[in-house]
């Protein structure tokens, strides 16, 4: 396979959460930093980062803000951390995005730092590079097929058209696609945001309705770490890869 230059040397890690379906692991310690498989979950999210080659994460912090500041200095590899604080005010995705979006070149992968998944025969973020076309696209979404996707029980959130554009899942129906919380991003986007905190559904929808949300299959596995009883199957898949 031809080596893809990667759509952007930046990422935005999400870490703001409260974790509140990962309790009680989380009263003590933010979501970011409950360990599965001797490792913490941001530290899965910024070691594939740094294999991949991108240089830069942005992480938004506000829940135990003070102890992923102390993990991040305690990090010795790649890729060069800066945080956007949020100890005032959870902005949630939507809001923490653009609180950062200084810190942000044009386009950017963002990432939710709960995220465990194993590539297919490229890097996700290769992946979506090869696939990224700024010109038509103000995101591009990774998504997982259900027989892909770890410890999920859900209906699913999207559909894909044959030119990759997205549409959401119908109420009362499944969709066959599950967001795996990794994305390309366009500072398009971004624009005429509503203040304070916010989904990027809001953003999402709005490119729906324009045409410019498309999305990707994943060719690896993904995992679905939301809760503890999660973690062991999570772990013994690990295990075995």
């Amino acid at each position: 396979m031809n080596e893809v230059k990667l759509a952007s040397d930046t990422a935005m890690v999400l870490s703001a959460g409260l974790g509140k379906r990962m309790r009680p692991l989380t009263a003590t310690q933010p979501k970011p930093l409950v360990r599965v498989a001797g490792k913490s979950l941001i530290d899965h999210a910024l070691d594939k980062l740094d294999a991949a080659g991108v240089e830069k994460a942005v992480v938004n912090v506000h829940y135990l803000a003070d102890a992923l500041e102390g993990h991040f200095k305690a990090r010795h590899k790649g890729p060069q951390v800066t945080v956007s604080d949020e100890r005032e005010r959870l902005l949630e995705t939507g809001g923490g995005m653009v609180k950062a979006a200084p810190l942000l070149p044009e386009t950017f992968f963002c990432l939710n730092s709960d995220n465990i998944w194993l590539d297919g025969p490229e890097d996700v973020f290769h992946e979506l590079s090869r696939a990224w076309n700024p010109e038509i696209m103000d995101a591009l979404l990774l998504l997982v097929s259900h027989p892909r996707a770890v410890n999920y029980r859900g209906e699913g959130d999207f559909h894909l058209d044959p030119a990759g554009r997205i549409a959401r899942r119908k109420q009362g129906r499944i969709a066959p696609f599950i967001y795996s919380g990794i994305q390309i991003v366009s500072k398009r986007l971004l624009r005429d945001a509503p203040e304070g905190p916010f989904s990027t559904n809001v953003l999402w929808n709005r490119a729906i309705e324009e045409g410019r949300l498309y999305g990707i299959s994943h060719t690896g596995l993904w995992f679905e770490v939301g809760e503890p009883t999660a973690i062991k199957p999570t772990e013994e898949w690990l295990t075995r890869a």
